[in-house]
């Protein structure tokens, strides 16, 4: 089974995007599940997560609609306050009800403070997931991001924490530091994970990164955490302003499928089947008659 660990969907009418602006014009507009599913017909993905794209409770209602209605969707990673702790627990307790809700995400990168993920409020928000026992996808851009991965994994050894896009790394710089060595650092706890998605040229938003290109980090990602702790994810509509979804499976399935078999199974599906702990009836939906 193929997982796609990383998709959108979004609607201006509905929820609030403030990173999405004219200056990405071509997915500026309400963006549905049904662009994406042809895309991943032709490449074989029998299932996919879709993750949160803002930081309200709308954007979360709208991917648990989207889920309800496309049999593919087998995850949704939500939104919760992480800085209200209190409010994050009930509102967690809630999501939990549906057995799509597989994770959590904010937007730690848009927030003008990048130490936000260690106030105290916050680490208390994180303690609440790690008690329920639901991931957190961490979306780390900054060098200081990916710094703080080894200490909220020291504080939290029971939260499984999946850092998206591989933290960014420099893909088309002449310096591959200091992520080179960051992401070793941040491999080490073993409830570490990392998503193979969104790796994009760092000089060029327009799709010049190639296969060859990318190939360096992605080796350095599997020697750091291994298949077993890597999943693919495709970023779409994201990967439109790239290359578009099939150029972004044909890049990343060359790189993964180098690996041998067994690895090639991790990072396609089984890591993102352990860590979301994605329901069975769900997964067999996804692969069932359409």
């Amino acid at each position: 089974m193929i997982i796609d660990a990383h998709q959108h969907v979004w609607d201006p009418s509905v929820a609030r995007y403030d990173w999405l602006t004219s200056q990405l014009a071509p997915i500026d507009r309400p963006i549905g599940f049904d662009e994406l599913a042809p895309a991943l017909r032709r490449a074989g993905v029998d299932a996919t997560i879709l993750v949160q794209a803002a930081d309200n409770d709308e954007d979360t209602d709208l991917m648990l609609r989207t889920a309800h209605e496309h049999p593919e969707i087998v995850g949704v990673v939500a939104y919760v306050g992480l800085d209200r702790p209190e409010r994050a627990a009930q509102r967690l307790a809630a999501l939990r009800r549906d057995p799509v809700v597989v994770g959590v995400r904010s937007l730690i990168h848009d927030l003008p403070d990048p130490d936000w993920i260690l106030r105290p409020d916050v680490d208390r928000g994180l303690g609440v997931l790690e008690d329920a026992g639901v991931p957190f996808d961490f979306v780390a851009v900054l060098p200081r991001h990916l710094e703080h991965v080894p200490v909220i994994a020291e504080r939290h050894p029971d939260l499984r924490i999946v850092i998206d896009h591989l933290a960014k790394p420099p893909i088309g710089l002449p310096d591959r530091q200091p992520w080179w060595d960051l992401i070793s650092r941040a491999a080490e706890p073993p409830h570490v994970y990392a998503k193979v998605s969104g790796l994009y040229s760092a000089t060029d938003e327009s799709g010049s990164w190639t296969p060859d290109t990318v190939r360096p980090f992605f080796q350095r990602a599997v020697e750091a955490f291994g298949a077993d702790r890597l999943m693919y994810g495709g970023d779409w509509p994201i990967s439109v302003l790239s290359g578009g979804y099939d150029r972004v499976w044909a890049g990343l399935s060359q790189l993964i499928g180098e690996l041998d078999a067994s690895a090639q199974t991790a990072v396609f599906g089984e890591t993102a089947r352990r860590f979301y702990r994605l329901d069975a009836g769900l997964l067999a939906r996804a692969i069932g008659p359409r």
